[in-house]
């Protein structure tokens, strides 16, 4: 159909020469890659031109049926696959069938006849949510080849545009937080090559991350054969300028251009069928050109390539969006000419989400040694460590200690030939230590004697000095506060460096190993110390399980209380519902209960080390769940009772080992040594939780105090809202606050980069190549077909699993095994009503394994996948003496 009606002086068709990179709003992401890349020294790109977005949107603004469409598209569940493939089934149709306007179809086949009428081309969809650094959208919109004449070219970008509404275009668009109203489409028109061989270039290892590592997939003829699965490429791996490893595909099939338009499966000749697609002297040019284009636009790269007689010609060029970044460079990283290694910081802290730019750049602050960032999560270097002998079997062995698969990868990085350590320079450090605690031998009771008046010490000091910080900071605002702020940060790094609260901790963790050692070698018992430590005194992560309990005791009495909870639902709106407890019977001290509970806990959330994350007391709907899960599964005065059965049970532990150690050879020494051992981690094992406390109590001090100044500066009309400050480093906000200027855009990239973030997974170990290494469990004790993971809490459990990834989707029955990917403290209080856990992340003495030791729950963690390989419902049996999970069915 066509229409004289069209808005005049609008740019609907553009030369691939006229458009850049700073175009994709108008030409897409596609078209303004190859723009760029055509007017790149050295780079063949096939004639072509665009049409734009404007023309798109003319086009579709014309069409009234797509407006009402993308109306209940909007109004569709995600997850009802039916109904969002039926909508875009309608929408594809509608646009497909709209007016062409006659003179924007003039404009198309004028640039047609202008590269030639009787030439073949390749029409490309080219949206603006397309190729972006942070979702490529491969494969989501649609390419037609071997298009021949002007007409069929017209009648395939209609085709083209109505391709943005595939119904895997959709879904995609949703997942990655992408309205649909927002995108438009472009195409590109392009001569078509009639190549000898095409495939893939991508210009870093997509598997590992390894940037100095491209692969090359080859095909004959069009690369259609090898993105439809017709054939299985030859795959070239290419480093350093030299082919490192091959494998030839035997090609049977082939994709060739037929004469009058399209395409065909030919197949190929048998005495070609194994010939490599291009040879080792082709592969490293078109590596060294694909290097080129990495350069030009900043980061790697999927080139899609074609080969002629002329050479090698580019017809797409895309980032690569599933490689997780790579640090900033460390200090002498580039004199030393060799790859640094980083350790996650995260899997240390249980918190492998992505942070925002205001928690990662405030816990670099606060820190005790140098942390960088890489996709919103801090990793320390360890390459100086690794580099000494004198300092490597140290940091393996506390790495090991805390997560097995730590050691692993970095050992996996050590054997590799291609990976030579740096000498260290004279006083090259590096990062000031490991991400966990120093290393140890066997403790002495001389180090920390075990007294309980020297934990009540430290906790005094740390009440002391964030009572301090509350009054303080109060008084302070403007540039002043942030002045302020920097004397904090030193004084709350003197607090954690606290040579005292240091020594603690290790008698505690140094125990617990001396234990599991001496008591298995004498013995044969598998993780002694789990059973020695239950209801150990001090221990503020457990103890707020507990008091959840005792706030569940308040609320059980009062029936209308509970009924009005269950309806309280977890989010922004759903925490007036205190303010509603005091209208009912009962309903002023089940709120006193859960203020009370607040003074103490409510700075705490989940992934709490994120200075962005909503706190309880900011959002205490979220305890709701768990309260009512504790009515629901637990009787009064379970709290004491379950702390007096953990002591009881500790206590006969304790006795049982020494009676049997007495009737040892040399008992006598072996009871005295192992009771002094006992006394000393149930002293100190409590403590290695009261640190983190006193951290995230400062941490809330200065989220409120940040927040209140982000109020003023929304008021002064520097912010659009508060919680863009969380999209600002901590520096960058002292500049706004001093300069009174903010830029949008900043923030606005800021907020796009957190959403691509947050789809990535963190290595254990990253090199300064890109290269991910999670490391693995070498063990031969492990049932065929069971999943190994780390035993961090003794017994073996049977039940259900429920696999959560949110707290507040808790619902647990009384049996029920915990499933998730990693748990923080604010995890605790779910603990008192399940039999077992398993985690994705997590080390022997991470808070996780802590308090599942301390409520003695069967735990395993750092099972590789467990949320994925193990389904919500099933049934599984958890060893957590031998450390791994039998999935039951």
């Amino acid at each position: 159909m066509r229409d004289t009606r069209f808005d005049e002086g609008c740019e609907t068709v553009l030369g691939l020469g006229e458009v850049g990179e700073d175009q994709a709003g108008l030409v897409g992401g596609k078209g303004a890659h190859l723009g760029e890349l055509s007017r790149l020294d050295g780079v063949g790109v096939p004639d072509g031109f665009c049409v734009t977005t404007d023309a798109f949107r003319r086009v579709v603004e014309r069409a009234p049926e797509v407006d009402a469409l993308l109306d209940r598209l909007a109004g569709t569940d995600q997850d009802d696959r039916q109904a969002v493939r039926a909508l875009s089934a309608e929408l594809r149709r509608a646009v497909e069938e709209a007016v062409i306007p006659d003179n924007l179809a003039a404009g198309i086949t004028g640039a047609v006849a202008r590269l030639g009428e009787g030439a073949a081309y390749a029409v490309r969809s080219s949206a603006t949510a397309e190729d972006l650094p942070t979702a490529s959208f491969a494969g989501q919109q649609d390419t037609y080849l071997n298009v021949v004449g002007p007409a069929e070219v017209l009648r395939h970008v209609s085709r083209c545009w109505a391709s943005l509404f595939t119904e895997r275009a959709v879904i995609y668009r949703r997942r990655n937080g992408i309205d649909d109203r927002t995108v438009r489409m472009a195409v590109v028109v392009q001569r078509m090559v009639l190549p000898d061989a095409s495939g893939v270039l991508f210009t870093a290892d997509p598997v590992t991350g390894h940037r100095r590592t491209a692969t090359v997939d080859a095909v004959f003829g069009l690369g259609e054969a090898l993105v439809s699965g017709l054939v299985n490429p030859d795959v070239f791996t290419v480093r350093d300028d030299a082919v490192v490893a091959r494998t030839i595909a035997v090609k049977q099939r082939a994709v060739h251009a037929l004469p009058g338009g399209g395409t065909r499966e030919v197949a190929v000749e048998p005495q070609q069928q194994e010939r490599p697609a291009l040879t080792d002297a082709q592969v490293v040019e078109l590596v060294r050109l694909g290097r080129r284009i990495e350069d030009r636009f900043g980061c790697p790269q999927d080139i899609e390539w074609c080969l002629t007689d002329d050479g090698f010609r580019i017809v797409q060029s895309r980032p690569i969006t599933t490689l997780f970044p790579v640090p900033d460079p460390v200090p002498g990283a580039v004199e030393r000419r060799t790859p640094s290694v980083y350790v996650s910081v995260g899997h240390q802290q249980m918190m492998t989400d992505a942070m925002k730019p205001l928690g990662w750049s405030m816990w670099q602050r606060t820190a005790m040694v140098p942390m960088h960032e890489a996709g919103g999560r801090l990793f320390v270097d360890v390459t100086p460590r690794l580099a000494s002998p004198a300092s490597r079997a140290a940091l393996l062995d506390v790495m090991g200690k805390g997560d097995p698969l730590v050691r692993d990868a970095l050992e996996t990085v050590l054997e590799r030939d291609a990976f030579e350590l740096p000498v260290p320079d004279a006083g090259d450090a590096g990062d000031a230590g490991p991400v966990g605690p120093p290393a140890g031998g066997a403790p002495e009771a001389s180090v920390t004697e075990a007294d309980p008046a020297i934990v009540a010490e430290l906790v005094e000091r740390s009440e002391t000095s964030v009572a301090a910080l509350e009054r303080d900071i109060r008084t302070k605002s403007g540039p002043e506060l942030f002045d302020f702020l920097a004397e904090a940060f030193e004084e709350h790094k003197r607090v954690l460096s606290d040579p005292l609260s240091i020594r603690a901790i290790m008698a505690g963790m140094e125990a617990t190993w001396w234990l599991n050692e001496k008591l298995g070698e004498w013995l044969g018992e598998k993780n002694a110390a789990d059973a020695l430590t239950l209801s150990a005194p001090g221990n503020i992560t457990s103890e707020m399980g507990l008091d959840l309990l005792d706030v569940a005791d308040a609320i059980r009495p009062h029936p209308e209380v509970v009924a009005f909870l269950t309806d309280v639902q977890d989010d922004a709106h759903g925490d007036g519902f205190l303010d509603g407890l005091v209208k009912l019977p009962g309903g002023s001290a089940a709120r006193e209960a859960i203020d009370t509970y607040l003074r103490r806990y409510g700075m705490r959330c989940v992934a709490e080390i994120d200075i962005a994350r909503p706190r309880w007391s900011e959002r205490p709907a979220t305890l709701v769940p768990l309260i009512l899960d504790n009515i629901r599964n637990f009787g009064p005065g379970a709290a004491e009772r379950r702390f007096e059965q953990g002591r009881l049970r500790a206590l006969r532990t304790e006795q049982d080992v020494l009676a049997r150690l007495r009737a040892l050879p040399d008992g006598e020494r072996k009871a005295e040594a192992t009771k002094r051992m006992i006394d000393q981690v149930r002293a100190f094992a409590g403590y290695r939780e009261y640190p983190k406390y006193g951290i995230v109590c400062r941490y809330f001090l200065y989220k409120q105090a940040l927040l209140e100044e982000a109020g003023r500066l929304v008021r002064d009309g520097v912010l659009d809202e508060r919680e863009d400050v969380f999209h600002l480093t901590f520096q960058e906000l002292e500049d706004v606050v001093r300069s009174r200027r903010a830029d949008p855009r900043l923030i606005a990239r800021r907020k796009e980069a957190f959403r691509s973030y947050e789809a990535l997974t963190p290595p254990r170990v990253l090199t300064s190549d890109g290269e991910a290494v999670n490391g693995a469990y070498r063990r031969d004790d492990v049932p065929a077909g069971a999943l190994a993971g780390l035993a961090v809490s003794t017994g073996s459990v049977e039940g259900r699993a429920r696999v959560i990834l949110d707290l507040a989707d808790a619902e647990l029955a009384e049996g029920d095994i915990l499933v998730t990917r990693f748990t923080d403290p604010s995890w605790s209080p779910l603990f008192l009503g399940v039999a077992g856990l398993v985690t994705e992340v997590g080390g022997l003495m991470t808070h996780g394994a802590v308090i599942a030791r301390e409520y003695g729950l069967p735990a395993v963690v750092g099972v590789d996948q467990a949320t994925r390989l193990i389904r919500d419902g099933q049934r599984i049996r958890v060893h957590g003496t031998d450390g791994y999970v039998e999935i039951l069915g």
